[in-house]
């Protein structure tokens, strides 16, 4: 898979690409990251990519025609030809749909991605007309510019390539992780891998030796080796913390009878039948 990052500071991504898992994978040959500097394909002495915005207000707006050129450098296939292609192009922006996991792995189905980075008041709109697949935004916040963002995105989604964890389940027994099929899901009575696939819920939480900190203990469940007891306990405090910290979640998956008990427990209303 390659990365294609258009910025006007290439050099911000010396340092997040090089540690962890995206160092590996890079080293692994599982993902290339190429930046390009935006100011290269500028055409004045000043090397100047933005300007004021047509009907006056604050701040500069990135022009169009450096990006376009930049963007046709690399070769990408038209926008009609990109989906046989597997390759997109990618506006980040506040404007953007929100960056889910889903959406991660939609992106990791791909060979290629170039990202485009924002930065100032925002882009010429006819950039995302004329070269864009989809705007994304990593959050419902102002970033100074789409750095960040692209950081955000392209460590996302590079641990879900085959090869980049070193265990391939990891990236699915986790937050926001798909379900478990029937048939991949662990046996009765056997060693758990997880609650079963977290199927869109927040992972539960997790503890690790000593036993006892500073007074306190691990919960009772995963200290008396009861494979069934340890899956019961993780369902249910992967549905209390979704409960406390993302509520909005729960209105978006199928939740089962014993779940929504389990739910009434920790204090979910009265009206949340669907």
């Amino acid at each position: 898979m390659q990365f294609d990052i258009i910025t006007i500071f290439p050099g911000f991504f010396t340092g997040p690409f090089d540690y962890g898992i995206l160092k590996r994978a890079r080293a692994a040959g599982l993902v290339e990251i190429v930046t390009h500097d935006l100011r290269s394909f500028t055409h004045d002495r000043h090397r100047t990519v933005d300007d004021r915005p047509f009907g006056g207000g604050e701040g500069m707006v990135l022009k169009a025609q450096p990006i376009y050129d930049a963007v046709q450098s690399l070769g990408i296939a038209p926008k009609a030809d990109r989906q046989r292609q597997k390759e997109t192009v990618v506006l980040l922006s506040a404007q953007g749909q929100p960056f889910t996991q889903l959406l991660a792995q939609e992106l990791a189905e791909t060979e290629r991605v170039v990202i485009l980075c924002g930065r100032y008041e925002g882009v010429d709109e006819r950039v995302n007309e004329l070269l864009c697949d989809r705007e994304i935004s990593i959050g419902d916040y102002v970033l100074s510019g789409g750095e960040l963002a692209a950081a955000v995105i392209v460590d996302a989604v590079v641990r879900l390539l085959p090869g980049a964890l070193g265990n391939p389940d990891s990236s699915r027994f986790e937050s926001f992780g798909a379900e478990d099929l029937v048939e991949d899901a662990a046996a009765p009575g056997g060693p758990p891998r997880s609650t079963y696939g977290a199927g869109g819920l927040l992972d539960y939480p997790h503890y690790t030796r000593p036993a006892n900190f500073m007074g306190i203990a691990i919960p009772e469940a995963l200290a008396g080796g009861d494979h069934d007891a340890v899956r019961r306990w993780r369902r249910r405090m992967a549905l209390k913390k979704t409960l406390e910290n993302r509520p909005d979640l729960l209105e978006r998956i199928e939740i089962s009878e014993e779940d929504r008990e389990i739910l009434a427990e920790f204090g979910w209303g009265e009206n949340w039948d669907r």
